[in-house]
């Protein structure tokens, strides 16, 4: 690894989250001359999972926390510690290392901005907004995966044009495609415990707040009047880990139906769970461009979700009508139960999100631009 790139990686956590995966994914696939250093800033690396083995990558223990300047001091020293040839932090949680860099000279830092917690899921909070205006400029770019962040990034953050810049999520379609044949789909089943005779609907995410699985437990237990057989036994899926687990296995618990939800934990790689799955489901109450969602769409399923983020404009035309209010389950459950009750429209959405994903999602489009952005920071 002599003469690599080092690219050192803060996080709040890397525990298994949208950007978290998505870097996994662009470390996998970048060349030689990258190595990499990654810092979960909580102490937690469960998403080191997908990057077992990988001989450019190491992991550095954070620094204790404290208060504003000192912890962005602390970080700064973590930085010359490590001395990186490029800075990367993502979101609110590793924001105070961009002073902290500059405090010990490094100016080559790239931020991301992925969305927010819970506590941002119904609008900014105008502390962090005001900090986040005297701090990205810092950066030499600011990368957002969304629309809407990157008009935020313009409008709320003020973030300078020449600094702000859209990539697109992408994925391995190649990997994230549809199973095979009817066995493979039985045995994806099989390995994840679940029933090969009923109707599952499944969900990958952090069991957090902000994407509302209690709002998916209490959908599956909504039972109206001449409710379908087929919604009356259907089960749910929801692959993940996170501090709500707790509190959602109570929920379902509490309303009758702890048989028909099963809880898989983290998977370091959850293509069969989607190849297991007769309709996904995406419930958060904050989104920009889930790559839950696009793994799904990879992997042809039809999906019911909350109007988050660039949802409508990320899914196929065919499957809009299925993009609902959000912390709404009724709402949820009558679209959830739409679809599952009509095998033929969901296969041609399924099919239609499939096709959708490769025409504009592919790995290969996402990691040219990171690569290049890279390339022209490492420039400077």
């Amino acid at each position: 690894m002599a003469g690599a790139h080092h690219l050192l990686h803060l996080f709040s956590t890397f525990a298994a989250g949208g950007p978290q995966v998505r870097t996994a994914t662009l470390i996998h696939a970048l060349p030689d001359r990258f190595r990499h250093t990654i810092v979960g800033l909580d102490g937690n690396f469960a998403c080191a999972a997908r990057l077992a083995g990988h001989p450019r990558v190491a992991y550095a223990d954070p620094p204790p926390k404290g208060r504003l300047g000192a912890y962005s001091w602390r970080l700064g020293k973590l930085i010359a510690r490590q001395r990186p040839d490029l800075v990367l932090t993502y979101n609110w949680g590793a924001i105070e290392a961009i002073p902290g860099a500059r405090l010990f000279g490094y100016r080559r830092v790239l931020h991301g901005e992925d969305g927010f917690g819970p506590d941002e899921a119904q609008g900014e909070l105008a502390r962090r907004v005001r900090f986040r205006r005297l701090v990205l400029p810092l950066a030499m770019r600011v990368v957002v995966p969304s629309q809407l962040l990157l008009r935020r990034a313009e409008t709320s953050w003020h973030v300078p044009e020449r600094k702000r810049l859209w990539i697109r999520n992408g994925i391995d379609l190649a990997h994230f495609a549809p199973p095979p044949d009817a066995a493979s789909r039985a045995a994806a089943r099989a390995a994840l415990q679940l029933p090969q005779e009923v109707a599952v609907v499944g969900t990958v995410a952090r069991l957090r707040a902000e994407k509302g699985l209690d709002l998916l437990i209490r959908a599956l237990a909504e039972q109206p009047a001449g409710a379908s057989a087929t919604w009356r036994t259907a089960h749910l899926l929801i692959v993940g880990d996170g501090p709500e687990e707790g509190a959602l296995r109570s929920l379902a618990q509490s309303l009758g139906i702890a048989a028909r939800v099963r809880f898989a934990g983290n998977l370091p790689d959850p293509r069969d769970a989607y190849r297991a799955l007769d309709l996904f489901a995406l419930s958060s109450h904050t989104e920009q461009m889930p790559i839950s969602l696009l793994e799904a769409m990879g992997c042809g399923r039809a999906a019911v979700s909350t109007a988050v983020g660039d949802v409508a404009t990320m899914i196929a035309p065919e499957n809009r009508d299925f993009v609902v209010e959000s912390r709404a389950p009724a709402a949820l459950a009558a679209a959830l139960r739409q679809l599952l009750d009509d095998p033929a429209r969901r296969a041609a959405i399924g099919a239609a999100n499939r096709a959708k994903a490769l025409a504009e999602y592919d790995l290969a489009t996402m990691v040219l631009c990171y690569q290049s952005l890279y390339d022209e920071l490492l420039s400077v």
